[in-house]
């Protein structure tokens, strides 16, 4: 009797198959060789026909070549980490390919010369924060942060509460971050309280700078002070202010929240703050104040070393100018327009036999951004047996696990993809 293994198709006839021909091009030849011999094996093991291989190896390619998946964010976390913090706009998607190729990054196209890297996406921010004498932008927070040091305070010190030493995640921690710049910490004050006499006391001509940090992950409460940006700028040293989140202008929704234009005006010399929290663009570090001190940090060698490429620039251009991106779209979401919609798709998925009602919820902002603020929300609950079903379906869904059932905030859930979140628990309920 013939062996049916020996009827499953050579490898080389089945990267000649269209399908696998067209994906080698779009893909390359090692993913689809990958797909290709996992379906050989799986033939081989006797869980598929040997007639059905090129058909498994088909509907085994990945979407692209990387290796990371979009996740449809059901979480509640406006600005969720270890999501990649905040989704880009359209059009700042749509400006990312653009830039993908060959482009005017650096290049004047009406004179043939040289020009300045990202002056447009520059425009954009200095047009966002006028108070500023001038911009620049750096990869990432901590590394506008490590260019402050190492342009202001290098061999010198940095003035900064004890209550503001804070960790930024992963282990990170600012002083750690800071005096690896060869700057030395002079820390002020205690943990709950430090005053500007605190700051002016320890001022002295090794001084680099005063910093300020905003605690965006945290909250201390109860028998409490710290100095105002306005005390400390007239204490004869530039104050630099990180301000975490981003945030660019005043924002009613988030009263608490440091916005770089009321920090400039009460008087610090360099803003500091992310571009992929609040302001909804990619990863990016803000650097923006007095146009001396921040034609210091560009110039400085180590500035090449942290700039951003094209594709972050094209899309933090596209955020300033474009339309409102999707994170303010989901801190603005009307709660009663929330409900309306948790109802209707809870109750298109009880049709579907899910076990599925709508409840109230309460949404987080994220991203190490107004601690402790909760925006009322609604959520689609599940059974939690769901939260993994989907977490694993395609496209994958991330919620939540609270009391024993998976919940599916829909203030992170733009409405334009309702209708795909519905089929992902589709897929799992049936």
């Amino acid at each position: 009797m013939t062996d049916p293994r020996r009827r499953i198709p050579r490898t080389d006839t089945l990267l000649a198959e269209p399908r696998l021909a067209k994906a080698v091009a779009e893909l390359g030849p090692a993913l689809v060789k990958a797909a290709v011999v996992a379906a050989q094996n799986r033939a081989r093991a006797g869980e598929i026909a040997p007639e059905d291989v090129a058909e498994e190896a088909v509907a085994a390619l990945p979407a692209t070549a990387s290796s990371l998946r979009p996740v449809l964010n059901a979480t509640g976390i406006v600005v969720h980490t270890n999501l990649g913090r905040a989704p880009l706009s359209a059009a700042a998607l749509d400006a990312v390919r653009a830039a993908g190729g060959g482009t005017d990054v650096e290049f004047d196209l009406r004179t043939g010369q040289r020009a300045r890297r990202g002056r447009g996406a520059l425009a954009a921010l200095a047009e966002a924060v006028p108070d500023a004498g001038a911009v620049h932008v750096v990869n990432n927070n901590a590394a506008a942060l490590l260019l402050c040091a190492l342009a202001l305070a290098q061999d010198a010190e940095i003035v900064v509460s004890r209550g503001e030493l804070v960790e930024i995640g992963d282990g990170f921690r600012i002083p750690e971050l800071l005096a690896s710049t060869g700057a030395r910490l002079r820390e002020v004050g205690t943990t709950n309280r430090t005053t500007a006499r605190d700051y002016a006391e320890a001022i002295g001509p090794r001084t680099g700078f005063v910093l300020k940090v905003h605690p965006s992950n945290f909250r201390v409460s109860g028998f409490t002070a710290e100095a105002r940006i306005g005390e400390l700028a007239g204490l004869g040293v530039p104050v630099v202010a990180d301000i975490g989140s981003g945030l660019l202008r005043p924002d009613p929704l988030l009263p608490g929240e440091p916005d770089a234009t009321t920090v400039l005006r009460a008087g610090a010399a360099l803003v500091t703050g992310s571009g992929d929290k609040l302001l909804g663009g990619p990863q990016a570090g803000l650097l923006l104040g007095e146009h001396d001190l921040v034609e210091r940090l560009r110039r400085h060698p180590a500035a090449r070393a942290l700039r951003v490429d094209k594709l972050t620039l094209a899309a933090l251009e596209a955020t300033l100018r474009g339309p409102v991106p999707p994170v303010r779209a989901a801190l603005d979401a009307d709660p009663e327009r929330l409900r309306e919609r948790a109802e209707r798709l809870a109750a298109e998925l009880r049709d579907l036999g899910a076990d599925a009602v709508a409840v109230e919820s309460r949404a987080a902002v994220g991203g190490g951004g107004a601690p402790g603020v909760e925006l009322p929300s609604a959520a689609v609950s599940l059974p939690e047996s769901y939260a993994r079903r989907l977490r694993l379906g395609d496209p994958a869904v991330a919620g939540r696990v609270e009391r024993g059932r998976c919940l599916l905030d829909l203030r992170t859930v733009a409405p334009a993809d309702d209708r795909s979140l519905r089929e992902a628990v589709a897929r799992c309920t049936s």
